[in-house]
């Protein structure tokens, strides 16, 4: 009987053993899946960017470019993809691969794309008759002249509108040949969006005169960009006493949208906050498509806004409740996302979004 048991204790060891061994070699799941990104940018300025992916085993890629538009993941069964990028900036690619067994890898990877912009559009002379060019910026250097300086942070109540960024000074960049401020969809701070606005408050302001500046505008969806002024007495008599000049504001976001800026004052009527404002639309197209030239002819009776020379705005500032537009004013150069007037961007807003300047002149008599 001990020998029987013996025999059976022995052949229940040789019966499991070889199970054992066989699961310690492999346990049914399938290795880590890795993936790969290459990425190769032309360099003739079209904004085209070829990728390829790889993960051994992977039988289909998906692909999203980082433009955050409404559009589905790009699917490619060899890895390969390209995209053609609308504007300069960083973009944060992510590829997605796929087993046929579903089991994924996700790579992401910030690009940097380089897009050569059209100087397509309108141009206003360097003089007039009659009248001085006081000051200018061609905006053709590296860097910023000190006549600007920045707003930084996301200010009190998203600068009192509710906008979504945050003002960064790395948001701001010149090429040599134009300024761009560049609003991004990233989180800092606290906020999900960043941008730029630079001013000449302190350095340099105005009273009367005509401004050109010369700019392509961004579009979509929340996108907010401004060119306007506030009177030099801003931070001991606070808005709106001071008064503010809005030469140019574009509320981005599709059809009757981004082919629409405005003109608006705003001032104190006697202790009671006032404006006046008037749109202009172009016939075809959108401002984002070219330059366009943004003017204010100001003098002592009124004040003119102008689109590549044609007035569409003029408001008499002779009455006493405008005392405020008899002052100094300084510039300021913005781009804004979100806000109580054009809305948080959705999945139609693609990021970057940039505003170019070619120039702002100041002509005096």
């Amino acid at each position: 009987m001990n020998t029987l048991l013996f025999l059976r204790y022995r052949f229940l060891i040789l019966f499991f053993l070889p199970i054992n061994l066989g699961c310690s070699k492999g346990t049914g799941v399938p290795p880590a899946l890795h993936v790969s990104l290459e990425v190769q940018a032309s360099d003739d300025g079209s904004g085209l960017v070829n990728f390829t992916a790889f993960a051994a085993g992977a039988d289909r890629y998906y692909f999203d470019f980082g433009i955050n538009t409404n559009e589905e993941a790009f699917r490619s069964t060899n890895g390969k993809a390209s995209r053609r990028y609308p504007a300069s900036g960083s973009y944060t690619v992510k590829v997605t691969a796929y087993t046929p067994q579903d089991a994924s890898a996700v790579l992401s990877k910030e690009i940097q794309v380089v897009v050569k912009e059209s100087d397509e559009g309108y141009r206003t002379p360097e003089s007039y008759p009659g009248m001085n060019l006081v000051w200018r910026d061609e905006f053709n250097a590296s860097q910023l002249s000190n006549d600007w300086v920045f707003d930084i942070g996301n200010g009190t109540d998203g600068w009192g509108n509710n906008e979504l960024q945050y003002y960064r000074r790395e948001n701001v960049s010149l090429d040599g040949q134009y300024l761009a401020i560049t609003a991004k969809k990233e989180n800092y701070n606290g906020s999900s969006y960043t941008s730029s606005r630079i001013k000449t408050e302190g350095r340099r302001s105005f009273k009367y005169g005509r401004i050109d500046i010369r700019a392509k505008t961004p579009k979509g969806q929340g996108i907010w960009p401004a060119l306007w002024m506030l009177g030099a007495n801003f931070q001991t008599v606070s808005w709106p006493y001071c008064g503010e000049i809005d030469i140019m504001e574009l509320v981005g976001g599709g059809a009757g949208k981004d082919n629409t800026v405005h003109g608006t004052l705003h001032f104190d009527n006697q202790g009671d906050y006032a404006s006046f404002t008037k749109d202009y639309s172009l016939s075809s197209g959108i401002f984002a498509d070219r330059f366009h030239v943004f003017s204010l002819v100001w003098d002592e009776s009124s004040i003119t806004w102008l689109v590549d020379d044609k007035e569409f705005h003029k408001q008499d500032i002779t009455h006493p409740s405008m005392s405020e537009f008899h002052e100094e004013f300084f510039l300021i150069f913005n781009v804004a996302v979100g806000g109580r007037w054009p809305g948080s961007p959705d999945a139609s807003t693609a990021f970057p979004q940039r505003m170019l300047v070619d120039y702002v002149r100041v002509f005096q008599e």
